[in-house]
């Protein structure tokens, strides 16, 4: 913008020439222009600033989200113990972003792809859906700054033939992708569940409506609105397929993340290698990128985006897999079948988030089942000549 506006004396004197002086007013123009380009190169900056920081707020305010979340998918009697760790994971991680994650975050240019106990029959005992739903509500509303946020600029033109289009214009286009893969995702759950286990189950919804959200991120920018439709089609049967699984294998994930996080992200991975747009990706990164397979781009994103998943999981299992088994053989990975039955609010943190009724021990009292349940063809007809008062 500085150099579209920036001018010299000697670019103006030719122009000036039956002006007495000409070379002071010729000083005196440029110098004004000088100060209206510093101005709006000023403003731009501020502009990106003041989008990349209200971004910021968007995310943080997941972490309430998050904070909800494991709040109700977890027993009453260890509201506390989840909570606080998700305080301690705000307060830690601010500093620990301060000394090093600045560094990795802003020291690369390019935008990276994200890759950021629910079963067919379980008892809620201890459960709040109610906090399920607030936290998936707050993370809904924070993605809003976590996918259109990344772009960490928006008064950017993108230098074509269209009328006011630029950075922006993808912006809006990502909140939109990213809005009709998490509903799309969250509908597909809604009725496949019922189709399935016949009942709808609003924290199942959630969920499904979360991991459509991990589906788009990676690709969020660089497809289509209808193919956001399409991953969180996908992204919604992943979940399902996911969770079976770790029911087979015994898996003890209250909040489903490795299911979530794992199969949804990795399959949001494989989606941006089939369905990224060459516009978008010249616009978004740089001309001469890789784009969709299925855009016609070939073969070599979706091969970068599997050695992606590839590594993700390779750096993940070696720094992870070490720190697992010295605390499984510290006996710190798993709390007592003491600690377990009475809770970790009540043996660890002085007692209860709040008050709550729950009972382990269901033949003693009777807690509420998610099961299906038959709707019944015809009810009984009273009998209007029976003598018996009503009860």
């Amino acid at each position: 913008m500085a150099s579209t506006l920036g001018c010299s004396a000697t670019d103006l004197v030719p122009h000036l020439t039956g002006v007495n002086n000409a070379t002071a007013v010729a000083d005196f123009i440029c110098r004004r222009l000088d100060a209206v380009s510093t101005k709006l190169s000023d403003t731009t900056y501020a502009v990106d600033t003041t989008y990349l920081l209200f971004s910021a707020y968007l995310v943080f305010a997941m972490q309430l989200g998050f904070a909800m979340l494991c709040a109700g998918s977890v027993r009453a009697k260890n509201t506390m113990n989840i909570m606080l760790t998700n305080v301690l994971d705000a307060a830690a991680g601010g500093l620990s972003y301060y000394l090093f994650g600045f560094a990795f975050a802003f020291g690369s240019g390019s935008r990276s792809n994200a890759s950021s106990a629910t079963t067919a029959s379980f008892s809620t005992n201890g459960l709040s859906a109610s906090l399920v739903v607030l936290g998936s509500f707050l993370l809904w509303f924070g993605w809003y700054g976590f996918n259109p946020g990344s772009f960490l600029t928006i008064l950017k033109s993108y230098g074509t033939a269209e009328t006011y289009y630029g950075q922006w214009s993808a912006v809006g286009r990502t909140a939109v992708t990213t809005t009709l893969a998490g509903c799309t995702a969250a509908l597909t759950t809604l009725f496949g569940k019922r189709l399935l286990d016949g009942h709808w189950n609003v924290v199942d919804v959630c969920n499904g409506l979360l991991g459509g959200f991990a589906a788009i991120t990676s690709g969020c920018s660089v497809v289509e609105p209808w193919a956001a439709i399409v991953c969180g089609f996908v992204s919604a049967w992943v979940l399902i397929g996911c969770n079976k699984v770790a029911e087979k294998l015994k898996y003890d994930d209250p909040l489903e993340a490795a299911q979530l996080h794992g199969g949804c992200g990795s399959w949001g991975i494989l989606f941006t290698g089939l369905f990224a747009k060459k516009k978008y990706v010249d616009e978004v990164y740089s001309a001469g990128r890789p784009y969709g397979l299925f855009m016609g781009g070939g073969g070599k994103l979706l091969a970068a985006q599997l050695i992606e998943i590839l590594v993700i999981f390779g750096w993940v299992s070696v720094t992870m897999g070490p720190l697992f088994y010295g605390l499984k053989k510290l006996k710190l990975l798993r709390i007592s079948r003491e600690d377990e039955m009475a809770g970790m609010d009540l043996t660890r943190h002085g007692g209860f988030a709040y008050i709550y009724h729950d009972e382990d021990n269901l033949a003693s009292k009777p807690g509420f089942m998610m099961r299906k349940v038959e709707p019944k063809n015809s009810s009984p007809t009273p009998d209007h000549n029976s003598s018996s008062p009503p009860v």
